[in-house]
């Protein structure tokens, strides 16, 4: 899971709530040599940014597989956290090119990503297996960074009802993901990412209040359910800077792509945080 470090009351910004938290996935987009060096020069921000350092913003990043090692040392000495990618539903076995839970784990993973839109488009990740890699993630003491969303935009200005049939579409994809744990009794806090996939990749996210809507109502559900305490939401989907401000503190996270490939970009939006919940830099 998440270090003890980090609070993990639910809430939606304001007294008591958590730290927002802002997390980068590199994909397949570096190479292992710019991957490094792009760690490293987070990590220097990490050191030195109030944001970071006074507990304001949890803030992780997502490397590829054979960068996590390297990528935990240059973030020695730092408050970010580690996350992978994907993992396998099993813990240990005859699987050619899996990567386990357990391993993730032992070499210093705090969290894990589980089904995205690409892992299910591209490689055919259906209910079943993202519920069993979520149980595989939560019996091994990973968090799961669990990526929601619906496929279709809303029609023309949808509004109010555009946000409540998202709403319905991601948390029907949480009750399916969150089954097989459920069913073991291993069910615990996850990470959700709203990434509405027609969002993904496009030239900005999707308008903002659709966005608020979705999330205010994506803590509500979860807040509704005392064996997910300490859970928190997330945005991603052409997540970049600007959005939490717009978002008033009611955008508690962001889940950054290739907005964040720039070191300095995720200092900005560090900055940014820091201007949201009045602090001066």
């Amino acid at each position: 899971m998440l270090s003890p470090e980090i609070p993990t009351s639910p809430g939606d910004g304001g007294a008591g709530a958590p730290p927002l938290t802002v997390g980068v996935s590199l994909k397949m987009y570096f190479g292992h040599a710019r991957t490094l060096e792009w760690a490293r020069a987070v990590a220097d921000v990490a050191r030195t940014h109030p944001a970071v350092t006074g507990g304001l913003v949890d803030l992780f990043v997502v490397p590829t597989f054979p960068a996590l090692v390297p990528v935990r040392e240059a973030l020695a000495g730092t408050r970010v956290h580690l996350g992978a990618q994907d993992l396998a539903w099993a813990d240990e076995g005859a699987y050619t090119g899996e990567v386990s839970g357990r391993e993730l784990r032992e070499v210093g993973c705090d969290l894990v990503e589980v089904g995205h839109a690409e892992r299910r488009r591209l490689f055919g990740e259906d209910d079943r297996v993202v519920a069993d890699k979520v149980h595989a993630a939560l019996r091994n003491g990973l968090t799961p960074l669990l990526c929601v969303g619906e496929e279709t935009a809303p029609a023309g200005d949808a509004g109010e009802q555009g946000a409540s049939t998202a709403l319905a579409a991601v948390t029907g994809q949480l009750e399916s993901a969150l089954g097989a744990a459920a069913s073991a009794g291993t069910v615990g806090p996850v990470l959700v990412a709203y990434e509405p996939v027609w969002a993904i990749g496009a030239p900005a996210p999707a308008p903002d209040a659709h966005i608020v809507g979705v999330l205010d109502g994506l803590r509500a559900w979860l807040d509704a359910r005392p064996e997910l305490g300490g859970s928190r939401v997330v945005y991603g989907g052409s997540a970049g800077p600007g959005l939490l401000t717009r978002g008033a503190g009611r955008i508690r996270g962001l889940f950054l792509g290739r907005f964040a490939h720039d070191p300095a970009a995720v200092a900005v939006i560090l900055d940014e945080a820091l201007a949201l919940e009045g602090v001066a830099a």
